[in-house]
């Protein structure tokens, strides 16, 4: 422990599992207060026990704006002051081809996935502009960069927050307030091993097939993106605002592509080199 975030208050959505999970614990390892969000009651409160009087569960659905400015206000009366704003929780969603996506679903996907980060942005930004200090950081994806890594409504949401967060730190940069997003590529959690696997408990064979193709030869885990999330929390990031930080091993937003290029006969690569285009 360094104590980077020695003295701040961070609530982080989707905070009982995965990478919300991942993400308060470390940021308690460094000396913040976290207040958790989530909709597994009984997980959410576990883990408050176990990780003690430096934490808080509260129970709150992210589509509903009431609920959110509630979270907000509880972290303030609990420990006095808000510093990070991690609106992280997310769902897959809609999924299928677009002639056959049910209105109702899409809706509903971008109710948790993005509308939930305007709300948590906005009253944060509420309780952070009087203090003119503060820093709110959305979970986007790859998917948010590049299409083709996930359904429709997904894929949209997350285009979109990338969108909102770098529209939102030009106006909340002047209150001293700094907005970022992180871009997580396939990262092993509940969630992404009932995509690969069709089990949300088999973490083991998710992480075999996550890892495939990767460049660095290894599965992404939360504790990878909580450590993104650290660097943004912290005042080490005090000059970035606005970015996307993408954390993927370079295996989806770039790819491989560059692979077969260095892997190409040196002789011809040469000569294409020598060539004029």
């Amino acid at each position: 422990m360094t104590g980077r975030l020695g003295g701040k208050v961070a609530v982080v959505t989707g905070g009982a599992s995965g990478i919300g999970e991942g993400t308060v614990r470390r940021f308690l390892q460094e000396g913040a207060r976290c207040v958790l969000a989530d909709l597994q009651d009984e997980r959410g409160a576990e883990l408050a026990a176990e990780l003690g009087a430096d934490t808080l569960f509260v129970h709150a659905d992210v589509s509903d704006e009431v609920q959110v400015a509630n979270l907000v206000e509880q972290a303030v009366a609990r420990f006095g002051r808000l510093d990070c704003m991690f609106n992280n929780a997310g769902i897959l969603g809609a999924v299928g081809p677009i002639a056959q996506t049910e209105a109702g679903d899409w809706q509903r996907t971008m109710d948790v996935l993005l509308n939930s980060v305007f709300y948590g942005i906005k009253h944060a930004a509420r309780v952070m502009m009087p203090q003119r200090s503060g820093t709110i950081i959305n979970t986007a994806s790859t998917a948010g960069l590049r299409a083709g890594l996930g359904p429709h409504a997904y894929t949209t949401a997350k285009h979109a927050i990338v969108g909102l967060t770098q529209s939102v730190a030009t106006e909340l940069g002047r209150h001293q307030i700094r907005v970022n997003a992180i871009a997580p590529g396939a990262t092993v959690s509940g969630m992404t091993a009932y995509v690969s696997t069709g089990d949300a408990s088999a973490l083991d064979e998710a992480s075999r097939r996550i890892a495939r193709g990767v460049p660095l030869g290894r599965p992404g885990y939360p504790l990878d993106i909580a450590n993104a999330a650290l660097y943004l929390a912290s005042d080490e990031s005090s000059w970035t605002n606005g970015a996307v930080l993408v954390v993927d091993a370079g295996g989806e937003v770039i790819g491989d592509r560059n692979h077969r290029f260095f892997e190409m006969d040196s002789e011809i690569v040469q000569e294409a080199g020598r060539k004029t285009h």
